[in-house]
């Protein structure tokens, strides 16, 4: 069965009844959940049931040893992640035998989470787990759970193989939820092509969630990144030390100040609702209406032309609160090639200068004992909110302490305490990683930003969910990037609201997932004949070719692992294969964490910038065959960019179909992707540097993609009009890639592109969009499905963006190898008008 009903509508109450009496009865319940915070979140709920009967553990990554071996004597309520599954349990079923054969039930809680190739793993490893079962002749029953899946019942009879009854129905009380899209302004800056650099989402989450706290608003801030989420938390703990600074001015007031210049006229937020701004000075302070000369405006940190602006007035942080992480391995968030995206906008409090070595600074703090904080932009959105926290009379220094990060790469005790902090509201903000997106109960927060797309809608109606858990009212703003499909989204609304989470896409028989799985099985207890319905269809002749490969071996009792390594090493459920770089540092020798093959060409070559645990490092060498990123401690104002130039061939077509006056394929196809160069841009404005060449292997991936091809008498008046076919063709592949994720659920750095004006396997105008994991994902082939909506999307997509030539948030792309050159916005739009129009 599985539970589709709305973010703290009890699903966990509806599936804790049957899995205790399961307990009760002498059964044992297997909890499975994407990330080891619901575990621990889960795992504290149930111990205080006080059910002496209830034996519940967590088995993880973070369990120790000594504590395993009890684990899987005595618990018969464990609770653990499709990885330790796969790598700590399945392989050792012998000694889970007592747990298996008394196997009741099997949760699968936030079930949408396994989407894409990591769900199509996570499929395969369920098949194993009913295998293993069966041998101890066991067959629980299997319950799941999800805020957000599309066709629920369909979903979970893919990710199972099993038929599935689907409840949906939800009847829970809620409060009402205020939805805010806040499109960042543009700035002066001028990026590739001079095309106009918009405010960062990193820059915008970091200034409202200090807003937010200095409000007394508990608050989360999802950032897609690891790197993000640690600088949008020192960017707001800089804001609220130089608000609390301001507030406690350092030297006594002279006798003689007793006069006050006329203050400045307060600036006009450019991106606060007009309509919904309150008028007047507000009463800021218990002890009545303030002396209006004495009023700071302490948001004009957002006008880089005020030179007493608090991003230049940042006081140097605690490294106290930044910890060491040691679970290096805890697959908790999303991280990938956005790390570098996500957080070039936040702010480097290291670069500023202190406000209390500053004498112009100090001058102009005497003469002002009651300077006050504003009211936030935000409280439009929140009614009643106070405009001052009483908190602020006591403990100022502690203000910054009040904000804080979280993230995978922490000791297990530390996520755990500051889960319990910002329950408790010793902690006000949160910046996260999609870590906190899953049903952890973090219940009394009022409000949640959302910093950039998360990528489908199912995911956004997650995070906004984590706020009003209480039932109490909330408020959620999604800050948009500057990305073709954030800029969408903010200006057609109704492609959010009133529309039907995404479709969950996966596909347990790709080869290339479900070969490694067919090993681990083997290995696990050798296949037989009967086994092979439940890997599915195209188990045979995955099978044949494992033989062939000498993986497997062939007998008259079935199919044998008969090598001496893991099975389990071949599946690399959350990675891109191949072995994991280690970043290492060559001062001290220094294990700071890792990151696999794939990524490691955009993400620690030679001269990237990698941060860690908000510390800043430079790559002084990237050596891929011994596996190690060497890098050194610095400070530059600068992030870096890898770029990459792709070629690619046509294995196959799968599928074809017309479209308007083109036709649109599906197939196999053999990219080669190669990272050439890599871009500095300034952190905090995202001004364009330089562009530094790189000398790195090509990689080779077989994958599926859609593609679609216009013929020459299609094309020839659009030539006539003088469009750069090359560049139309170009902007069109960057657009579309942005907007797909809108249509399947995927994220752009999960899908690529290519585009030319003639391909050699065509003879003609084509435009490529592939997945960017080895035997596909499924994306493309979803493209296909949806792409006269998807097309169409991206067509006014790029019509609707207010540049002139094109910019980051329609044509241009962060990871283009070729520098956005040639792109052709006007002759994109023309481009598409033929590709769609009816014959």
């Amino acid at each position: 069965m599985i539970i589709s009903t709305g973010t703290a509508s009890g699903k966990s109450l509806a599936y804790l009844t049957p899995a205790i009496a399961s307990c009760l009865d002498g059964g044992t319940v297997l909890y499975l959940t994407p990330t080891k915070a619901l575990a621990a979140d889960q795992l504290r709920g149930l111990r205080e049931l006080r059910i002496a009967q209830v034996r519940a553990a967590c088995f993880d990554g973070d369990t120790p040893f000594e504590e395993r071996t009890w684990v899987r004597q005595h618990a018969n309520y464990v609770l653990t992640n499709p990885d330790m599954l796969h790598r700590g349990i399945l392989p050792r079923h012998a000694q889970w035998s007592s747990f298996l054969r008394r196997l009741r039930m099997v949760v699968v809680d936030e079930c949408h989470g396994y989407r894409g190739v990591f769900g199509s793993h996570v499929a395969q490893i369920l098949r194993r787990l009913r295998r293993a079962c069966a041998r101890y002749s066991s067959h629980p029953t299997f319950l799941l759970a999800s805020a957000t899946a599309s066709e629920p019942g369909a979903f979970a009879m893919r990710l199972t193989g099993l038929e599935m009854d689907e409840v949906t129905v939800d009847a829970s009380p809620k409060g009402s939820t205020t939805i805010a899209l806040w499109e960042p302004p543009l700035t002066e800056l001028r990026g590739e092509g001079g095309a106009p650099v918009r405010r960062t989402a990193t820059a915008e989450a970091a200034d409202l969630l200090a807003d937010l706290v200095l409000a007394d608003v508990r608050t989360l801030a999802f950032i897609r990144s690891r790197r993000g989420a640690e600088t949008v938390a020192l960017s707001a703990r800089a804001k609220l030390a130089d608000v609390a600074f301001s507030i406690s001015p350092p030297f006594p007031t002279p006798p003689a100040a007793t006069t006050h210049t006329p203050p400045t006229p307060l600036p006009t937020p450019t991106n606060v609702p007009t309509p919904a701004r309150t008028s007047g000075t507000p009463n800021l302070t218990p002890e009545g209406p303030q002396d209006p000369h004495k009023l700071q405006d302490l948001r004009s940190s957002r006008d880089p032309q005020d030179p007493q602006s608090l991003q230049e007035r940042r006081s140097p942080q605690n490294p106290q609160d930044l910890r060491n992480p040691q679970d290096l391995q805890n697959p908790q968030d999303s991280q990938g090639a956005q790390n570098q995206q996500d957080s070039q906008g936040a702010q480097n409090p290291q670069s500023q200068r202190d406000l209390r070595n500053d004498p112009q600074s100090v001058q102009a703090q005497q003469g002002q004992q009651d300077i006050i904080a504003p009211q936030s932009p935000l409280s439009w959105a929140i009614p009643d909110a106070p405009h001052l926290p009483s908190s602020l009379d006591s403990g100022l220094a502690d203000l910054p302490n009040k904000i804080a990060a979280y993230r995978a790469g922490y000791l297990a005790e530390d996520r755990r305490l500051l889960e319990k902090a910002l329950r408790a509201g010793t902690i006000m903000g949160l910046a996260t990683t999609n870590a906190l997106e899953l049903g952890v109960d973090v219940s009394g927060l009022d409000a949640v930003l959302i910093a950039g797309w998360p990528g489908t809608r199912a995911s956004l109606w997650q995070q906004a969910g984590r706020a009003g858990r209480d039932g109490q009212d909330a408020l959620a703003v999604l800050i948009a990037r500057d990305d073709p499909l954030d800029t969408y989204l903010v200006h057609h609304p109704q492609a959010l609201f009133g529309q039907p989470v995404e479709a969950i896409v996966l596909d347990p028989g790709n080869p290339y997932v479900l070969g490694p799985h067919l090993c681990a099985a083997a290995a696990e207890i050798p296949l037989t004949e009967d086994d092979l319905p439940i890997f599915g269809p195209t188990t045979p002749d995955v099978l044949a070719d494992l033989v062939a490969q000498n993986l497997l071996r062939r007998r008259p009792g079935g199919w044998f692992w008969t090598r001496r390594e893991r099975a389990t090493d071949l599946a690399d459920i959350r990675g891109g294969g191949g072995a994991p770089i280690q970043v290492v540092e060559s001062s001290t020798g220094r294990l700071l964490g890792s990151v696999d093959e794939p990524s490691a060409h955009t993400t620690v070559h030679t001269g990237a910038i990698y941060l860690h645990q908000g510390e800043t490092f430079l790559v002084e060498l990237l050596d891929l065959e011994a596996g190690v990123a060497l890098v050194s401690s610095a400070n530059p104002d600068y992030t870096t960019f890898a770029r990459d130039i792709t070629d690619i061939s046509i294995l196959s077509t799968e599928r074809s179909t017309a479209l308007g006056s083109g036709t649109l394929h599906f197939g196999e196809v053999e990219v080669t992707r190669q990272v050439v160069s890599y871009l500095k841009r300034r952190l905090q404005s995202g001004e364009m540097l330089g562009d530094e060449p790189l000398e790195l292997p090509p990689r080779t991936l077989r994958t599926r993609a859609v593609w679609w091809t216009l013929p020459a008498s299609a094309v020839a008046p659009l030539a006539e009009a003088g469009i750069d076919l090359g560049g139309a063709a170009h902007a069109a592949e960057h657009a579309s890639i942005g907007l797909l994720p809108l249509f399947a659920t995927c994220d752009r750095w999960d899908i690529g592109g290519v585009s030319t004006e003639l391909h050699a396997d065509t003879g003609l105008l084509t435009v490529f969009v592939y997945d960017g994991h080895e035997g596909g994902a499924g994306f493309a082939e979803r493209g296909y499905a949806r792409a006269t909506d998807w097309l169409t999307a991206t067509r006014e997509a790029i019509l609707s963006c207010e540049c002139e030539r094109g910019c980051p948030s329609c044509i241009q792309s962060p990871k283009c190898g070729n520098g956005n050159e040639p792109l052709h916005k006007r002759g994109a739009v023309r481009l598409l008008d033929t590709l769609l129009s009816p014959q």
